[in-house]
C-alpha cells in the first residue's frame, strides 16, 4: 500500500511539474511592482488579519517562490482554493500579470537572514506527526528548501494561517474556505484539528525567508 501511494505521488508530482513548466511565463519583477495595488492592502501590512471567511493573519508572501505564488493564484482562479476575495483578485489577472506579481514578491525582501540547513528538532509528539504526514518529502528538511519551487515555503509562516490552510484541505467542499488537492487532503485528513494545530505551531516557529515588507504608505 505504501509503495502504491509513493508511486502515485511520484506520478502526480511529475505530471504537475511538467504542466507548470510547459505553461511557465517569465515574470518581470519591475512590471509586477506596478500590478500589486490589490495585494498591498493585506500583504503589505505587518500583522494584518483577514476577517472572512475566518480570522487569521494573512500569509507572508515576500520571499516566497515565484512558481508557488503563480500556482496558488491559478488555484484560486480555478476555484480549487475557495476564497471569494482571492478568487476575485485572481480572476482579474492574466497569466503574465500573475508571473510579474510572483516575480516581484519572490524578490521583495528586506534584511533577510540566511536560513539554517537543518531545522531545530521538534518535540517527540510533533516528530511523530511530521513522520506520519511525510511533510518533509515535499517541503524539505527545514520547511524552507522545498523539493520543487512550485511547493510553498512553510517555515516561519503565521501559525493561525497555517492551521487554517491545513484544516481547509479537510473541508474541500466548503464553498467559501475549502481547498481541493488530493495529496494535501490525504495528508490533512489523517489528523485531528488539535494535531494540525501542533504541526502549525512547530512549523511557524522555524527560521524563515518569508516576510511582510511594509508598504511605504502603511508604515
Amino acid at each position: 500500500m505504501k509503495r502504491t501511494f509513493t508511486t502515485i505521488f511520484g506520478l502526480a508530482v511529475a505530471c504537475a511539474t511538467g504542466l507548470v513548466q510547459a505553461q511557465e511565463i517569465k515574470g518581470d519583477a519591475k512590471a509586477g511592482e506596478g500590478k500589486i495595488a490589490m495585494c498591498i492592502g493585506c500583504h503589505g501590512i505587518v500583522g494584518y488579519q483577514a476577517t472572512f471567511p475566518e480570522v487569521y493573519r494573512v500569509p507572508m508572501i515576500s520571499g516566497q517562490s515565484a512558481k508557488y505564488i503563480v500556482n496558488a493564484l491559478n488555484e484560486y482562479k480555478k476555484g480549487e482554493r475557495k476564497h471569494p476575495t482571492m478568487r476575485g483578485i485572481a480572476d482579474s489577472l492574466s497569466d503574465q500579470d500573475m508571473a510579474d506579481v510572483a516575480a516581484f514578491y519572490s524578490t521583495h525582501t528586506k534584511d533577510a537572514k540566511p536560513v539554517p540547513d537543518k531545522a531545530r528538532e521538534p518535540s517527540a509528539q510533533v516528530a511523530q506527526l511530521l513522520q506520519k504526514g511525510a511533510c518533509v518529502s515535499c517541503h524539505g528538511e527545514n520547511f524552507s528548501k522545498t523539493i520543487d519551487p512550485s511547493y510553498p515555503k512553510l517555515a516561519g509562516q503565521h501559525k493561525d494561517y497555517l492551521y487554517s490552510a491545513l484544516r481547509s484541505y479537510k473541508t474541500d467542499t466548503n464553498p467559501i474556505g475549502g481547498r481541493s488537492n488530493a495529496i494535501m487532503a490525504g495528508m490533512a485528513k489523517q489528523f485531528t484539528n488539535a494535531e494540525l494545530k501542533e504541526l502549525a505551531g512547530y512549523i511557524s516557529s522555524l527560521p524563515s525567508e518569508l516576510q511582510t515588507v511594509p508598504e511605504s504608505r502603511f508604515r
